[in-house]
């Protein structure tokens, strides 16, 4: 219990008057706190709240200030109870009754103002836990939406090993490479064209031929880009590449940016286009129909050969290969392959 001007008399706590010294003060409060000091007194409940009121209104009585300040609210307390005691029976029943009054209020007012704080501690406690219950909401929908993407990555990465992917602008151009030594009719794009039709359609306008060295000297080799209108007849060129039994005897021919095109790499990896074995047995056979209904997924349909183009031949003509890349309307039952033999410059 702190010691107030207004609820205990320090000097009445420590047994002096309002006259008394400084000395008298010290001496008071040293004879007092001995006899309630909390070490003398450990089965006393009160002996600290004693000992502490007694050390407040020591340090009261010892400030010369707050000493006159207390001394006057007492002299004026002591006067109105003075005045208070001349007082008739009725005038003192009003006084009560005022004062009265005047306590009803102020302990009204401090209620007000202990429910305001109460209030503004609730309010508080009540934005924390919102506060507190957004912020797991955002944390749980922020979890939900990387789960939902990393959902949506694994779907679209296994559709993207489903779907075969869209051809390139080279996909179907082959690059012709040969000597002008074993093949001197090689001299010109319908030249080069009529040497290839028979794989498939192939855009002649599009047949891009370079014969080195260049004129005047006299040529020795000759490179062409020959674009097929589908790359059913591209692949089947490639694949005879080098092989004399289809007209390619001493011939190179590759795929025009070096590589494979991916849509016959998916389809190899899919299952549906196979090679034939170096050994000659437990060949794979080539699943033309599967490149030619993957093709069809990536690129519109092509225009009809050529008027000039030469008549597909026989299938036992080319009976290692799948006749569907020699005439793509009506395909034959699948042959198997064998492998395809290496280019000797």
């Amino acid at each position: 219990m702190s010691v107030t001007e207004e609820d205990v008399n320090p000097y009445d706590l420590l047994g002096l008057t309002m006259e008394a010294s400084e000395q008298e003060i010290r001496t008071a409060y040293r004879q007092r706190s001995l006899k309630v000091h909390p070490d003398r007194n450990r089965g006393n409940p009160d002996a600290a709240r004693k000992f502490h009121e007694l050390h407040q209104a020591q340090e009261l009585l010892m400030d010369p200030l707050r000493r006159l300040a207390l001394d006057a609210k007492l002299r004026l307390k002591e006067a109105k109870k003075a005045r208070f005691a001349q007082f008739d029976a009725k005038r003192k029943v009003m006084v009560e009754d005022l004062e009265e009054r005047e306590r009803a209020l102020k302990k009204a007012r401090t209620e007000t103002e202990a429910q305001k704080k109460e209030r503004w501690r609730e309010n508080e406690r009540i934005m924390d836990e919102g506060r507190r219950l957004r912020e797991e909401r955002e944390k749980e929908l922020l979890r939900k939406e990387r789960e939902r993407e990393e959902v949506e990555k694994q779907a679209q990465a296994a559709s993207t090993g489903l779907d075969p992917p869209s051809l390139g602008s080279l996909d179907t151009t082959v690059r012709v490479k040969y000597t002008l030594s074993s093949h001197p009719m090689l001299t010109s794009a319908a030249s080069v064209h009529s040497l290839l039709c028979h794989f498939g359609p192939v855009d002649d306008s599009s047949i891009v031929l370079s014969l080195k060295p260049a004129p005047p000297k006299k040529p020795k080799r000759g490179t062409a880009l020959v674009p097929f209108k589908q790359i059913v007849g591209a692949f089947a060129a490639v694949y005879a590449s080098g092989r004399a039994d289809s007209g390619l005897a001493d011939i190179e021919v590759d795929w025009a940016e070096g590589k494979e095109p991916e849509l016959i790499g998916w389809l190899k990896r899919m299952g549906k286009l196979g090679t034939g074995s170096s050994e000659g047995t437990g060949t794979t056979g080539v699943d033309a129909d599967n490149l030619k209904a993957a093709s069809a997924q990536t690129q519109t349909s092509s225009k009809e050969a050529a008027p000039n183009a030469k008549k597909p031949p026989s299938s036992t003509q080319y009976s290692s290969f799948p006749s569907t890349f020699v005439s793509p309307i009506s395909p034959p039952p699948l042959q198997n392959l064998p492998p395809r033999p290496p280019y000797q410059a």
